[in-house]
């Protein structure tokens, strides 16, 4: 997945993914009244929503972007009507073409992560195996240590599927357990360091892993050195645009090559709508408008 992951981005010229975390205050007010009507006040409304919304929105860049990142806590708040969102969003992306990345942020150990790492493993009963989620990456929290990460390498290796571990977010507050330095290094740069060395277990043939890690754009110069500490590890890296991150903040987490990651923007696409009277309620041109203009901003 990740040789899969860099063609695409390749072939694309483009390293960006789009986060689908729609909120209802982000639905327009002609599909909001729609479902409202149809299924009242309901999270059965919500979910339709958000996939009329989804829809709508890789309809118009499922050509010009390599994947799309639904954060599943956004379906989740509204029980199995937006987890049925979140399946159905992740099936549509997939028939258009688009890689997709669970931004699920799951973490535990033994068994419970195993039954975690269903989401990329797939799930058997009785020699029967289902692939219930269809997530062809998801996010990973490494706390617990490789006790938590070993059942979802094992997964990746088993189907070709990969993981990002968080290892220093974009958030504000990250540096409250991040940044403290303990045997002169930093909590986030030990991370980076056993990052490294798990994804030796699960080499593509690109030089890359196909675990990757989360390093958020609003810390360019962390960035950059995590680069030469994980010279072999993909990046994810939020917190463009609506966080604070440019692309000229970015050029540090790129290999010489120009390759190593791919960059999220959420509400700075997928609520581009709402920025110019001149888009009214179509949210698939003007998220397509701002995806390019990300596009360019990224080139190097």
């Amino acid at each position: 997945m990740i040789d899969s992951l860099l063609q695409k981005i390749d072939a694309m010229k483009n390293p960006t993914v789009v986060g689908l975390d729609p909120t209802l205050e982000m639905m327009p007010p002609a599909l909001k009244a729609q479902m409202l009507e149809n299924f009242g006040k309901t999270p059965q409304a919500v979910g339709k929503m958000f996939v009329e919304f989804n829809k709508a929105i890789i309809d118009c860049i499922a050509d010009i972007v390599p994947a799309v990142k639904p954060q599943i806590a956004m379906y989740e708040k509204y029980g199995l009507a937006g987890l049925e969102a979140y399946l159905e969003t992740i099936g549509y992306a997939r028939e258009k073409g688009l890689i997709v990345i669970g931004d699920i942020k799951r973490g535990d150990i033994s068994s419970t992560a195993a039954a975690y790492a269903s989401h990329i493993q797939g799930t058997e009963i009785e020699g029967e195996k289902f692939d219930l989620w269809k997530e062809d990456w998801i996010t990973i929290n490494p706390y617990l240590g490789i006790d938590g990460i070993q059942p979802f390498i094992d997964a990746c290796n088993n189907r070709d599927r990969g993981i990002f571990i968080l290892v220093k977010t974009s958030n504000p507050s990250s540096s409250q357990i991040q940044d403290i330095v303990i045997n002169n290094k930093t909590i986030y740069e030990t991370v980076a360091e056993l990052v490294e060395e798990w994804g030796m277990q699960s080499m593509g043939h690109m030089g890359y892993s196909r675990i990757g890690a989360v390093v958020g754009a609003t810390h360019k110069e962390q960035g950059a050195k995590l680069r030469s500490i994980m010279p072999h590890t993909f990046f994810l890296v939020p917190g463009y645009g609506a966080q604070g991150g440019t692309g000229a903040d970015l050029k540090g987490f790129f290999d010489k090559e120009g390759r190593g990651c791919i960059v999220n923007s959420s509400r700075g696409i997928i609520a581009a709508y709402k920025k110019s009277d001149k888009y009214g309620e179509n949210v698939g041109e003007a998220a397509r408008d701002a995806a390019l203009a990300m596009k360019a901003d990224l080139q190097y």
